[in-house]
This record gives structure tokens, C-alpha cells and sequence, in this order.
């Protein structure tokens, strides 16, 4: 056995990991934010009449949250893995500082609206009538809307710089990235499903390593 053959297999497998982590997690994401959006009125002060008849759902949902989180930090992880030696320390510090932020916001928000639900389950007509339960649900709104978005259009923008860098995704993911991500920075107010934009951009960026990872030894036998 050469020493070539079991770097040759950890970087086959590499791509292979970040590619099914990152679909786990578009997947979970999306249905997360599907459920929350039907579930959940858009206006931040709306009274709540929501947690009367579609609470299920939405705690469904939040605990959900934590495993997608999981499977993005698994993502990033594998990512930066396949990156390597080629890896900036500028946009990798954008990159993972960004990322992080936003989990930290998603899962702070999920807590907070959590909370509310739960003790709406105890005191329903307190909670309905109580200035802490509008004050939640604002600092919820705040987080995700304002906050986690912009870190997640942050995210997209580094990570698509470093796709362009390294070429370890088509360079169309790369531009077609930065667009969805200057429409989160600027437009995610405007825009109601804005929040998809994430789960979705990084669904057609794993699937295309997924199948790249699969192609690559093919090209490699061909080769020998």
C-alpha cells in the first residue's frame, strides 16, 4: 500500500460528508421555515390569536431547529475539511464567524419563542393579555429578520468567494450566490420567503459536490 491511497480516500470522502450534511440541512431548514410561515403571522404585533390553534406545528418546528443546526455546523466543518491548505484566512475567518453568528441567532430566537409557547400552554389568558409576550415575540422577529438574515447573506457571500477561489463547486453556484445574498442583505424586508434563500442555495450547492464526489473516482480510474 502506497501513502497515497489513504489520503486519496479521505478526500473522496470529504466532499461526500459536506455534501449529504448540507442537503440534511436545506432540508430541515426549509420545512422549518414552512411550518413557522403558515403558522406564524408575518406582523411582529399581531396579538397571538396563532398560539390558540396552530401552537403544535410551530413547536414542532422549534424542535427541529437544534438538529439542523447540528447538520449545518457538520456542513461547515466538512467544508472547511475539504478546503484545506487552500483555505484564506480573511474569508475564512468571514466565513466561519458568519456561520456560527447565525446559528447562534437561530437557535437564541427558537428559545425565546419556545418560551412563549410553553408558557402560553400554562397561562393563556395572562400570556395574551401580558406586555412580555409582545416584547418576545419582537425580540424574535428582531433576531431573525433583522440579525440572523444578514448573517446568513454574509455567509453566502464568503462562501461563494471561497467557491470562485477553489473551484470546489460551479462558479454559476458562486455568482448566482452572491445575487441571493446582496437580496438578503437589502431586500429580506420586503421580501416575505426571504429566509428560503439559505436552505435553498446551499441544497443545489451540496447536491452539486455530492455529485462531483461521485464522478471523481470514475475520472481518476480513467486517468490511471
Amino acid at each position: 500500500m502506497t501513502h497515497n491511497e489513504p489520503l486519496t480516500r479521505v478526500s473522496l470522502r470529504t466532499p461526500k460528508a459536506a455534501a449529504i450534511a448540507g442537503i440534511v440541512f436545506s432540508a430541515m431548514l426549509i420545512f422549518i421555515f414552512w411550518l413557522l410561515r403558515v403558522s406564524v403571522p408575518a406582523d411582529p404585533l399581531e396579538p397571538g390569536a396563532w398560539l390558540r390553534s396552530r401552537s403544535e406545528p410551530v413547536l414542532l418546528a422549534l424542535n427541529l431547529i437544534p438538529f439542523a443546526g447540528i447538520a449545518f455546523l457538520w456542513f461547515l466543518g466538512a467544508l472547511r475539511d475539504r478546503l484545506g491548505q487552500l483555505e484564506d484566512r480573511f474569508f475564512a475567518t468571514v466565513f466561519f464567524g458568519s456561520a456560527l453568528l447565525f446559528v447562534a441567532m437561530l437557535f437564541a430566537a427558537a428559545a425565546i419563542a419556545g418560551a412563549f409557547v410553553m408558557a402560553f400552554s400554562e397561562w393563556p389568558d395572562d400570556m395574551m393579555k401580558a406586555n412580555t409576550f409582545h416584547f418576545a415575540r419582537a425580540v424574535t422577529y428582531n433576531l431573525m429578520n433583522v440579525y440572523a438574515i444578514k448573517m446568513a447573506g454574509m455567509f453566502m457571500i464568503s462562501t461563494s468567494t471561497v467557491v470562485i477561489y477553489t473551484a470546489i463547486a460551479p462558479r454559476w453556484i458562486a455568482i448566482l450566490g452572491y445575487v441571493l445574498a446582496l437580496t438578503l442583505l437589502f431586500g429580506s424586508y420586503y421580501i416575505g420567503w426571504s429566509f428560503m434563500v439559505l436552505p435553498i442555495w446551499v441544497l443545489l450547492m451540496s447536491i452539486s459536490m455530492l455529485i462531483d464526489a461521485f464522478r471523481r473516482p470514475a475520472d481518476m480510474r480513467g486517468d490511471d
